[in-house]
């Protein structure tokens, strides 16, 4: 009995069971009719809930950037699926409705007319559920916040290199702030665009906020953008010290990246609430500008101020081809040569190559691009499509950003030069000082000073960039064509720029009297033989062309004419007198012309401060009391012209006279120099010791005098020997503390130059084709000064050494040097030099670049072996 089961129900349950059962089946379709008609009326209401419902979430989804919320989706979702069901339910229903108004209850198809009643019954329940939990009192949230998020970046040519800098600068723990500077359209906003995006594609821990600065307002600006990406409420009438508040309780928490776009001038991080990056919170800041000075200001570190350079040639006609379209440079065989001269017109900058390929895009014949290729060596590319409208604009923010009027002046002015010139920074700063572009100062000391202060600050702007050697720059073709452009716009500023283009004939122009700067530097014209009536006319640069003729009356009509320059022009031997009419003239440079005698009527010019005949070899005769005659004149430029020593008694009396550089060719014009104390001490800043016949010794007392010396050449001195090295030099206040460059060509006699010690700010030192020379710094000459014997300051200042042609050279310094400032070292042809003064202490932290013949580097010797691995990198094959 145990293995059996079993269930007992009473007889009553079962039947009470059973009724229930059948009357529901029944109900479902005795009250069908009636569900039908609550089932339109309540879906027709659950719509209603829906449409506003919607409503409500589109609007806060649109307008207030919110994300709905879970229940609110998944009641829509499910809100729609039961109207569907219903509609369709209700549209089958009429049929089973007329079948059972025909038979009652009793229809013939009770199975189907009782499914559709269940099926009505139940959908009707849904509904009726649905509106009662349908009602929502918030719909949306703000949503989560993304780590980064993905920003729009077209694909990029030559910023793999500065990508790869900038994201190894982001791996160091000590770096907090990055600084990416550049010149306007370089890259920069595209660089960070592709740092953004490489945090947005990988997984991090940092929340990285993108923001743009403005000119106008940056930090209220900058502090809407941060607190919209942290989620902070806009709130327009809180203070910025408030929000700062705000922004900071936030950030503080966070480990941070802050992405800040083009800043124009120091950005206060902390008055905008941002807690400055540190080793401990982790957080970065990525900034671009184009500015140096900024980037410096915002943290002084270099080595973490990374510059986007523009694109070398074949990067930048890969980046023009994109743009311009390889189907266009096929369409014929000329093209594409054309092509590499618009390409080398755009010197590299990624907008120009951008905004010119677009424009040449459509034009399909080669006359088309010859036009272009012209407009551009003319330096008028405005005339192309977007250029005058949409690239200068865009640059022109670096200028329109420069201090005052005196600083965009100076910076519109170095476009007067050819491109891809090389302006040589005094020479720029005697013509913004003989144009009156600079504040009255009391002597010239002060007014240079302010001159390399503005170049300085147009450097930082990377509206002019550093030549080869600290003592010239450049101006990008592009930037250089941009500012003509700003000139041609101007009122006041009316250029003729007609540099470096080749002319052979004296050019035309409709309306000379509006010029206030005309340059027709390196052409070829020729002759000069047509009047121009040019009032306003304060500069005219006329060097580096093949002047034969200026006829006598060409300067009639230049009344306001303050700076003139005929220099570099060999064929010119005859100085027209008419230059009498010039009464306003300042600055005359007649250096490296074939001058044979300057005009008693140079007498008139009675405010010229700048006289320059330097390396007029072919002067013959400067007629007596003119030099004096010149009673404001300040700087005197003499170095290599034979008459600088005849005319010293007339230096005598030229009170304001602060600069003269002069030749010497014999040791009693150095002795006879000496008597003029004035000028020997304190106007002499170069000296050129030529020839020295007859001279085996030089007393380095004699040179140690001149106060402020800053260039020193011995050329061609044959016969010198030595140079004598005297104790009273150092006790004394002789010392050359003025001297930056130094220059020793063709004393074969020499064997050392130990003498440079004395310099202790020598700066650049080229020795060349000395064939006796052995050493740079004899150790047994400086042990016989006590004072200096074991000096680790030698070269302290040395950027660049060059050595060429020595073939006895063995030794520069017996020991290694410290050499903190030294860029560049370039030596040729010096067979028996085998090592070099460095350690791996030298030079530490600089970009040094050693040039030299590779079969020589291969040979050279190291002081151990961390040095040599130190300097192998640092080796670039001199191309002869």
């Amino acid at each position: 009995m145990g293995n059996i089961f079993s269930i007992s129900l009473s007889l009553d349950t079962i039947i009470t069971r059973c009724w229930d059962c059948a009357a529901r089946q029944a109900s479902y379709i005795c009250n069908l009719e009636d569900n039908l008609h609550a089932l339109k009326n309540e879906v027709e209401e659950l719509k209603a809930i829906m449409r506003d419902l919607t409503s409500r979430v589109r609007a806060a989804e649109h307008e207030q950037q919110l994300k709905r919320l879970p229940q609110v989706d998944l009641w829509l979702q499910r809100a729609d699926c039961v109207v569907t069901d219903a509609d369709q339910l209700i549209v089958q229903s009429p049929q089973h409705v007329e079948k059972l108004r025909m038979g009652g209850c009793c229809s013939r198809h009770p199975r189907s007319t009782h499914k559709l009643g269940k099926q009505i019954a139940r959908i009707l329940q849904e509904v009726k559920h649905l509106k009662e939990n349908g009602d929502f009192s918030d719909v949306a949230c703000k949503p989560p916040i993304p780590s980064a998020t993905k920003r729009p970046s077209e694909p990029t040519v030559g910023l793999e290199s500065n990508f790869n800098q900038v994201w190894n600068c982001l791996q160091k723990e000590q770096v907090g702030i990055i600084g990416i500077y550049g010149l306007g359209g370089v890259g920069k906003t595209t660089l960070l665009n592709q740092i953004n995006n490489k945090f947005h594609d990988m997984s991090h821990d940092y929340h990285v906020i993108w923001a743009v600065a403005s000119q106008d307002r940056p930090i209220k600006k900058v502090q809407d953008q941060i607190a919209e990406r942290i989620g902070l409420l806009a709130e327009g009438l809180k203070s910025i010290e408030e929000k700062a508040e705000d922004i900071f309780n936030v950030l503080c928490k966070k480990k941070f990246a802050l992405l800040l776009d083009d800043i124009w001038e120091w950005f206060d991080l902390t008055r905008a609430g941002v807690p400055l990056p540190t080793q401990e919170n982790g957080s970065k800041i990525i900034f671009t500008t184009r500015r140096l000075d900024v980037c410096c200001q915002m943290q002084p570190n270099m080595d973490n101020n990374i510059r986007v350079e523009c694109l070398p040639p074949g990067e930048a006609f890969k980046l023009f081809e994109e743009k311009v379209g390889s189907e266009t440079l096929r369409m014929h065989p000329d093209i594409c040569k054309l092509a590499e001269a618009v390409v080398a017109e755009c010197a590299g900058l990624p907008l120009a190559l951008i905004t010119i390929g677009r424009a040449m895009a459509s034009k399909k014949t080669p006359r088309e691009w010859e036009y272009a290729t012209e407009v551009l060596r003319q330096s008028t590319a405005s005339v192309l499509p977007g250029v005058g409208k949409e690239m200068y604009p865009k640059l022109k923010f670096s200028y329109d950003c420069l201090p005052d009027e005196r600083f965009r002046s100076c910076f519109l002015y170095c476009s007067l030069y050819p491109e891809d010139y090389l302006i040589e920074e005094d020479e720029l700063v005697d013509c913004w000082i003989g144009e009156g572009l600079l504040d009255e100062h009391t002597n010239l000391s002060n007014a240079r000073n302010q001159g390399h202060f503005i170049i300085g600050s147009l450097i930082d702007a990377c509206l002019l960039g550093k030549g080869p050697i600290n003592v010239d720059v450049k101006m990008h073709d592009v930037i250089r064509d941009m500012a003509l452009w700003i000139a041609g716009e101007s009122e006041k500023e009316k250029f003729f720029a007609k540099s470096g283009v080749q002319l052979k004939e004296q050019p035309k122009a409709k309306k000379w009297e509006e010029v206030t700067r005309m340059s027709l530097m390196e052409n070829q014209i020729e002759n000069l033989t047509e009047i121009l009536e040019c009032p306003n006319l304060q500069t005219l640069f006329l060097g580096r062309n093949d002047l034969k003729v200026i006829m006598d009356d060409f300067f009639n009509f230049m009344p306001m004419l303050r700076v003139l320059d005929l220099s570099h022009n060999k064929k010119l031997e005859e100085f027209p007198v008419g230059i009498a009419k010039l009464v306003s003239l300042e600055h005359l440079n007649l250096s490296w012309t074939g001058i044979k005698k300057l005009p008693v009527e140079l007498k008139t010019l009675a405010k010229l401060k700048y006289l320059n005949l330097e390396w007029t070899v072919d002067l013959e005769r400067i007629p007596q009391q003119l030099i004096s005659s010149f009673s404001k004149l300040q700087v005197l430029k003499m170095e290599g012209c034979g008459f600088g020593c005849l005319v010293l008694e007339e230096m005598e009396h030229l009170q304001y006279l602060n600069v003269l550089t002069l030749t010497f060719t014999c040791a009693s014009e150095l002795e006879k120099a000496s008597r003029f104390n004035k000028f020997f001490s304190c106007a002499i800043e170069h000296v050129s010791l030529l020839g020295f016949r007859d001279s085996r010794s030089l007393n380095i007392m004699a040179l140690a005098k001149l106060q402020n010396l800053c260039t020193l050449r011995l050329l061609s001195c044959m016969d010198l020997e030595e140079v004598k090295i005297e104790r009273n030099i150092v006790e004394g206040a002789g010392c050359f503390h003025s001297l930056r460059y130094v220059t020793v060509d063709k004393c074969n006699h020499l064997k050392d130059v130990s003498w440079v010690t004395f310099a202790p700010h020598l700066e650049q030192l080229y020795i060349l084709e000395c064939q006796g020379l052995e050493e740079i710094i004899s150790e047994e000459k400086l042990g016989e000064v006590a004072e200096l014997k074991g000096n680790s300051n030698l070269f302290s200042k040395l950027e660049r050494l060059a050595l060429y042609h020595l073939h006895k050279l063995s030794t520069i310094y017996c020991h290694p040097l410290p050499f903190p400032q030294l860029l560049e070292v370039c030596i040729m042809e010096c067979p028996m030099l085998k090592k070099l003064p460095l350690n791996s202490n030298s030079a530490k932290g600089q970009r040094l670049i050693i040039e030299g013949e590779e079969g020589w580097w291969k040979d050279v010797g190291w002081e151990d072996e961390s040095t040599k691995i130190a300097f192998l990198p640092t080796f670039k094959p001199l191309i002869l």
